[in-house]
């Protein structure tokens, strides 16, 4: 069975509210952005669900979904754990990418390649790692997924009832792997030159975030690009270094 990519979306957020209904490009808020560039991917990762919260500012996320066509699952607001295993049952899904809505710039090929990974591995979760061995979701570059089985989430929530690790939904797996199959992956091996730029964030959760993304996403987009990390690298070492700057001091002030 094909991975179900299951997008991870609220506008509740206290650093940036309403960073996923406002808009960001031509009219176009950040959510809908992602979920265009995720639907190219229609032959590889054909269902995508946006799981939201049934807090009633969220109804906005529903709407933008239905427009789309996209399936949208609400659940609990602060149990993002439950939500996720309530949306992968809502639509029979066994494996799950996770996805966050925070990441525009999402590195297609490697989330490809994470799909391909999963579907034939027995592994309850899969992702990537620095040199260091971390793992991909605790750095701030913005370009990676993780897979997941609803059996490994089913069991860490069965195994746990620390609001840390029912907010965020993988983190009690990759940190017992003693209790799970976990496989990491190395950056290296698809993007060979990130880790030499460690000042690089692209995720999205400040208003200085939007502020420099919104300005990259806009140049880029301007001259056809496919959005590659390369491309990213590429046009801040010999165009903007100076964004580097503002980066890195996000980075400095949100330590994950």
């Amino acid at each position: 069975m094909e991975p179900t990519v299951i997008i991870q979306a609220r506008t509740g957020s206290t650093r940036l509210p309403d960073k996923m209904t406002t808009p960001f490009f031509k009219g176009k808020p950040v959510l809908q952005i992602l979920l265009e560039r995720l639907s190219t991917l229609k032959g590889d990762l054909s269902r995508i669900v946006v799981a939201t919260s049934t807090n009633t500012r969220d109804k906005m996320i529903e709407d933008l979904c239905n427009e789309m066509g996209i399936t949208c699952f609400r659940g609990s607001e602060n149990d993002v754990l439950q939500r996720f295993i309530s949306a992968a049952e809502s639509v029979g899904a066994v494996k799950i990418i996770r996805v966050c809505a925070d990441n525009v710039f999402i590195d297609l090929n490697a989330l490809k390649y994470l799909a391909n990974v999963l579907r034939d591995s027995d592994d309850d979760y899969i992702s990537f790692k620095t040199r260091e061995g971390k793992p991909s979701i605790l750095t701030h570059f913005g370009f990676f997924a993780e897979g997941v089985t609803l059996d490994a989430l089913k069991k860490g929530a069965a195994m746990t009832d620390s609001p840390l690790y029912h907010e965020h939904v993988t983190n009690f797996i990759y940190n017992t792997p003693d209790k799970f199959s976990v496989k990491l992956i190395p950056i290296d091996n698809l993007i060979p030159n990130l880790e030499n730029h460690p000042d690089l964030r692209l995720t999205l959760d400040t208003k200085d975030d939007f502020d420099v993304q919104q300005k990259i996403y806009t140049d880029l987009v301007a001259r056809g690009s496919s959005l590659s990390p390369d491309e990213l690298m590429k046009y801040l070492d010999t165009e903007h270094p100076e964004y580097y700057d503002i980066m890195k001091r996000t980075i400095n002030a949100n330590k994950k």
